[in-house]
């Protein structure tokens, strides 16, 4: 059990810091879809993979896709958890087989239903494509922000569906008014 009480970061950006150690999340922008004290799951939305939604509509049999568009988006890397699965997340529009609500704008989809609709051009507004996950168990995550692994913030639709993906990191850490490059990623105890 953790000594470090537990605090919701359901629908909240984690904000890799400089001195991060594991080249996974290293300068990486995570948002945490579910969080209890159990434990919590979340995505990396700033790492898109050589992968194309092409590839994946071809690996689901779907040859002819409405939007040409849709087929050149990338894949991202959500997560170093479960790579073979695929989340969608999304503007939230609809509702799903498989979603659920993280905040208004922002759904996670893990049904196959919503990748058919996106071929067929009747999917939601936005999209990001993961495949993995982040995931942490029982007071991980809370140790982790505790140890300044990561700074934290609500989650902005804008940034995960509106930012280039290589400026949403530093995107989101300006709405806490830091500038990441000012931070040194030299580790010390005074």
């Amino acid at each position: 059990m953790s000594s470090v009480p537990f605090q919701n970061f359901t629908n909240h950006f984690l904000i890799a810091m400089p001195a991060m150690a594991d080249p996974f999340f290293a300068h990486t922008l995570t948002i945490v879809c579910k969080h209890s004290p159990e434990g919590a799951l979340g995505f990396v939305v700033n790492r898109p993979s050589h992968l194309m939604m092409s590839e994946i509509f071809r690996q689901m049999g779907i040859a002819d896709y409405a939007s040409a568009d849709v087929g050149s988006h990338a894949v991202y890397s959500g997560g170093p958890v479960s790579q073979e699965r695929g989340f969608v997340l999304n503007s939230g529009e609809y509702c799903w087989d498989a979603c659920v609500q993280i905040s208004p704008g922002l759904q996670l989809v893990t049904s196959s239903d919503i990748l058919l609709a996106m071929a067929e051009g009747k999917g939601p507004r936005q999209a990001l494509v993961a495949l993995g996950y982040a995931g942490w168990g029982a007071g991980q995550l809370e140790k982790e922000i505790a140890q300044n692994v990561w700074l934290t913030c609500e989650a902005q639709p804008a940034i995960v569906f509106d930012t280039p993906y290589h400026l949403r990191l530093s995107a989101a850490a300006s709405t806490l008014g830091v500038d990441l490059s000012l931070i040194s990623d030299q580790v010390g105890h005074a």
